[in-house]
């Protein structure tokens, strides 16, 4: 998803089976895209892995927008 460095990046559930070692470097390499000003959507169940990565949280509830949180 990176390798050619597009602006806009989607991602379903990246950390999902990934262990801890991959985790981190996951975080890694979003943090770069980040820098680099790519806009990252990330679609997941798991919260805790991408919260310190996040300016944004958006809830959705039977494909409605129910809750916005920024993270700021």
């Amino acid at each position: 998803a990176v390798m050619e460095k597009p602006q806009l990046i989607l991602l379903d559930e990246p950390t999902n089976a990934l262990d801890p070692d991959a985790v981190i470097q996951f975080k890694k390499m979003m943090e770069e895209e980040k820098r680099r000003n790519a806009c990252i959507i990330i679609a997941t169940h798991n919260h805790q892995d991408i919260d310190e990565l996040i300016d944004e949280k958006i809830y959705l509830n039977s494909g409605k927008v129910e809750r916005v949180e920024n993270n700021d």
